[in-house]
């Protein structure tokens, strides 16, 4: 029996993962891009960056800038679009031996519909990330995550064309209240939660006066955001009955068990792909060591375990 393992379910549908670690869409390419540094069949699963029904170019340049302890990103959902992902990516990824999920990217309802449709079809694929978050698109993007009734609307969308794909929907955490949102997709159908996307940020170049992303706005990635992200996995875990999938800023074999600790049933690789292409092999590597230490035999007696209760006074 494989202890590291993880289920992803709800009533109806379940995906079964043979560890709790997934790379992020937008930070894994395609995944064939991360072959030469680690076994592809070795993750929990991978997510592909975003598709949309037709390729897009994505933001002008530059998309990309360091901040301290992260990134900001204005990419904007370059992609190939789905019809090219099918015929050209899709057949060279081991889908036989590691779930592959894709992550969704449309402007309406309807689109979104199509892709669910399209993509629910195909035996290949194991599961839609539904993207209703991305901060640095004009047409869509966090605008969806943003109204629990849009965000419901899309929700139910994407269930009701994606066949028998578990449907995972990723939020935004540029929001007031984001278990409104959790609460809004579990009642439409969401088969799992992944939190959280990007937070929106800027930076700015002072000797030249101007943004340092030409889209002005981007999203902060990585360990900076990692507090943010845990707050919100916690109170997402402890709102809804559904799995929480973590992300934000992980980047060790630690940081998976304490997002797993405040609820998560698995977590998100995402900016420390970019700083460096084998960390999600090596986090994988490194876990059986890190369960060891933390006394941790199964993740049944970790996951929400967090005391939150105040320890009492020893005088």
């Amino acid at each position: 029996m494989n202890k590291l393992a993880v289920t992803i379910a709800d009533q109806n549908f379940s995906l079964r993962l043979k560890n709790p670690v997934i790379t992020a869409s937008g930070t894994f390419g395609y995944g064939l891009e991360f072959a030469p540094y680690g076994d592809l069949r070795k993750l929990g699963a991978l997510v592909v960056k975003g598709l949309s029904l037709e390729p897009r170019e994505g933001n002008p340049m530059p998309r990309v800038a360091e901040t301290p302890s992260g990134m900001l990103n204005a990419v904007g959902l370059q992609n190939c679009g789905v019809e090219d992902f099918l015929r050209h990516k899709l057949p060279l990824l081991p889908s036989a031996d590691v779930p592959v999920i894709v992550n969704l990217y449309a402007t309406s309802g309807d689109d979104f519909a199509s892709l669910a449709g399209i993509l629910g079809a195909e035996p290949s694929i194991a599961a839609l990330e539904v993207n209703i978050s991305c901060p640095n698109v004009r047409e869509g993007g966090a605008a969806f995550g943003q109204d629990p009734f849009s965000a419901a609307a899309v929700t139910e969308t994407v269930r009701k064309n994606a066949g028998k794909k578990p449907v995972i929907v990723k939020l935004s955490p540029n929001v007031t209240d984001i278990t409104e949102i959790a609460r809004a997709c579990e009642a439409a159908g969401a088969t799992a939660i992944s939190c959280i996307n990007t937070l929106s940020g800027m930076a700015v170049d002072l000797a030249g006066r101007k943004p340092r992303l030409a889209n002005i706005l981007g999203g902060l990635s990585g360990p900076a955001v990692k507090p943010v992200a845990l707050r919100c996995v916690w109170e997402v875990s402890r709102t809804v009955s559904i799995p929480v999938i973590g992300i934000g800023g992980i980047s060790c074999a630690e940081d998976v068990l304490e997002f797993i600790l405040v609820g998560a049933t698995a977590v998100q690789i995402g900016t420390a792909n970019l700083m460096q292409p084998d960390s999600a092999f090596q986090i994988i590597q490194n876990l059986p060591a890190a369960c060891e230490k933390y006394g941790v035999t199964n993740w049944g007696d970790l996951r929400g375990k967090l005391a939150t209760e105040p320890a009492a006074s020893a005088f």
